[in-house]
């Protein structure tokens, strides 16, 4: 299939497209760009320098990907943006590629990033994300896979989002959101978890109230967070759940949300 470029849109010739690439009327694609094989670009689309684009991506009408970061560390260095396999960018998102101090952002396979999205410098989110309408990353935040996020959602920088949570929506999230659970209410808090996700994804019964039980520990046991987390090495050894849940909270600089 060959690749289908509107005579209105403006494509450098520095540009790589690959097989069956369209390209809609008014769009720019600077010189520094790489596109996949099947990859979609509307209409009035703006895919700057450093952007490298997966196959099968779908990019909507008027956004913009790999533009410069809004940081004012930031001196024109070369820099990238990276797009997994897959992923639909809706209209008038802007994603951001990185800074010199981590060189590059990074959104996984088989996103859905709903319009107005945001995604700022050196960001990284993993695969199969669902970030609805007008989420906003700020620079430096980390999120795991199977991640969704409701509109109108707020993300402090250097904020870290684990795997298989789900954040309702008009929320600010300041703190660290562990793996598996639910975060609501205001200000954010752990609010159960995310058990009919993880049903979705093929939990057993069995891993999912293990994840339940590991939490009880966590925030409802009365335990400081450092005493929680020594009672779940104790009683948990050996679950992958609980491994995942411990590297999460020991890592965290922010802090995790409250119970």
């Amino acid at each position: 299939m060959s690749t289908s470029i509107d005579p209105r849109a403006v494509v450098s010739p520095r540009a790589e497209l690959g097989d069956g690439v369209s390209v809609g009327p008014f769009t720019v694609i600077e010189d520094d760009v790489v596109i996949g094989d099947g990859s979609t670009v509307a209409s009035s689309a703006y895919i700057a320098n450093g952007a490298r684009i997966g196959k099968s991506c779908t990019i909507h009408h008027g956004a913009v990907v790999s533009n410069a970061p809004q940081d004012l560390k930031y001196r024109d260095e070369k820099t990238i943006l990276e797009l997994g396999d897959n992923t639909v960018v809706r209209e008038y998102c802007t994603l951001h590629r990185g800074t010199v101090e981590t060189g590059k952002t990074v959104i996984g396979s088989d996103c859905l990033l709903m319009a107005y999205v945001h995604v700022a410098h050196d960001c990284r989110v993993g695969s199969r994300c669902i970030l609805a309408n007008a989420v906003t990353l700020a620079g430096h935040v980390h999120i795991g896979e199977w991640v969704t996020i409701g509109g109108l959602t707020p993300i402090h920088q250097f904020v870290n989002i684990g795997s298989h949570s789900m954040i309702g929506g008009g929320l600010r999230v300041s703190k660290d959101v562990p793996p598996y659970v639910l975060a609501g209410r205001e200000p954010l808090r752990y609010d159960g978890v995310n058990v009919i996700g993880l049903r979705r994804r093929g939990f057993t019964r069995e891993r999912i109230e293990s994840i339940e039980n590991i939490y009880r520990v966590l925030y409802s046991s009365g335990m400081m967070v450092s005493e929680a987390v020594m009672r779940i090495e104790s009683e948990f050894s050996g679950s992958d759940e609980a491994s995942n849940v411990l590297n999460f909270v020991k890592a965290s600089s922010r802090g995790i949300i409250r119970g």
